[in-house]
């Protein structure tokens, strides 16, 4: 069964003007997808539309084989969770102990359960020190894992991860990319990712882009890097890390181009062992 599966989805802010345009994709059970494109090429209306916030203007979407309507909506938003670009949009509580327990609250969980389920999923982000914090007061990082802590606290089958990183610095960036990769491990969870971040893209399964509304390319990270010209037409460029196996490659250092820094930096550990 496909975790997500769009049809024919097309979307216009103003009924006029398609932000997008004959949309279909599927993305598997488990899967960790993410999906590039150029500033307003639609990527943000598609998570909008994948939780039931907006209605398309043709097409369907199917949730875990469910059809997504005004019917269905509620129901399936408790196997989907989102994580926004601007935590502090999605914050209720005035301590990130009470952020947490708001999603638990809206899903009837009883009260003696909650404070064990709070402690557990803010540990499994780091965040386990700060339950009693302002979550105003923390860090761009910080906020985007307590997001992350209240979404994991509703255990959601997908979550959606809408430019979650974009406002962070390297550092921020790289500990809520790792974040993503143990969510993804975790339980067989699908992960959506809408993202600028190339870097998280070459750690995905299968990448999604979209151009203009609709969508131009798809595959592995690797198949999408391959077509690097038309990705720099779209102002999106390939990860540092495959720049360097490149060169490493024409140089005749190693045989093999990967996208990742982790599978670079084993190539010249096993290029070492052999001299």
């Amino acid at each position: 069964m496909d975790a997500i599966k769009v049809s024919g989805l097309s979307f216009s802010y103003d009924g006029k003007k398609e932000v997008l345009s004959n949309v279909s994709f599927s993305i598997p059970k488990g899967c960790y997808t993410t999906i590039i494109g150029h500033n307003g090429s639609g990527k943000s209306t598609i998570a909008k539309l994948l939780i039931g916030l907006m209605s398309p203007k043709q097409g369907s979407i199917e949730i875990l084989g469910q059809s997504l309507n005004e019917d269905s909506v509620y129901e399936l938003r408790d196997h989907v969770g989102i994580v926004f670009q601007n935590p502090d949009n999605q914050f209720i509580g005035s301590t990130v102990a009470d952020d947490i327990a708001f999603g638990l609250e809206n899903h009837c969980v009883p009260q003696e359960q909650m404070q064990e389920i709070i402690e557990d999923v803010a540990e499994r982000v780091g965040m386990l020190d700060f339950l009693n914090s302002e979550p105003t007061k923390l860090s761009g990082g910080q906020k985007q894992r307590v997001a992350i802590a209240g979404i994991l606290a509703i255990e959601p089958e997908i979550i959606i991860f809408d430019e979650s990183t974009s406002m962070l610095d390297p550092q921020g960036k790289a500990s809520i990319n790792e974040q993503i990769q143990k969510l993804h491990s975790e339980k067989d969870r699908t992960i959506l990712s809408i993202t600028h971040d190339m870097e998280e893209v070459a750690q995905s399964e299968y990448v999604i882009v979209l151009k203009d509304g609709k969508v131009v390319l798809t595959g592995s990270p690797m198949e999408i890097f391959a077509h690097e010209k038309e990705l720099a037409s779209m102002m999106l460029d390939i990860p540092f890390a495959l720049k360097v196996s490149k060169e490493l490659v024409k140089e005749k250092i190693t045989d093999q181009e990967v996208c990742t820094l982790e599978e670079v930096v084993n190539q010249l550990c096993q290029l070492r062992s052999t001299i």
